[in-house]
């Protein structure tokens, strides 16, 4: 990738074409010199390649000899936070995470606070997309009960998914109306 080196960071409704996750990473050099001075740099790449361009815009800092760089905005990382001296390998493991697994991903990301290895597990226990919780609680009975004809009126599946949820043996991501995903806990 060629580093497109900034004097100001590009507006967010400009910011590029894709959803591709990116980072927008500034030289410390230059800004405590008073220059703004940094890149865009896309964040679906190896380490040692997001560090390369991290390199190229140093190299082409204002300030001589510049080495200090900080993280001072991202984008399309949804709901996962990215912090100004965050690991470029964490980074880019995020990234990729999010890219393969979009918004349910993302969402499952800060339901684990970051932490990829519990998300990846998590991803092991999922039961699929459904409208509620409720709907999941019906299926689950149905499809492994017997539920004859004059009691299936009487089964409050509202209140079964409330308790799935409350005693923790399920948690749910929404990523839409009606868009419930449903995990088994661990």
């Amino acid at each position: 990738m060629q580093v497109q080196t900034e004097h100001r960071p590009e507006p967010a409704e400009n910011a590029g074409a894709t959803d591709t996750p990116r980072i927008y990473v500034a030289c410390l050099a230059a800004y405590n010199a008073g220059h703004l001075h940094g890149c865009w740099i896309d964040a679906i790449q190896d380490a040692e390649d997001i560090q390369d361009d991290i390199n190229a815009m140093l190299k082409a800092s204002p300030i001589p000899d510049a080495e200090e760089y900080a993280i001072h905005d991202y984008e399309n990382f949804a709901n996962v936070r990215i912090h100004e001296f965050s690991g470029i390998d964490k980074v880019a493991q995020l990234a990729v995470f999010i890219d393969e697994r979009g918004t349910l991903g993302a969402a499952v990301l800060a339901h684990c606070d970051n932490d990829l290895d519990r998300a990846e597990a998590v991803f092991d226990d999922y039961t699929g997309e459904y409208r509620s919780l409720a709907d999941f609680a019906q299926e689950l009975t149905e499809d492994t009960t017997e539920i004859s004809q004059s009691l299936a009126g009487y089964i409050d599946y509202e209140a079964m998914a409330r308790d799935m949820e409350i005693n923790g043996d399920v948690f749910t991501v929404e990523t839409g109306f009606q868009q419930v995903h449903v995990f088994w806990s661990r």
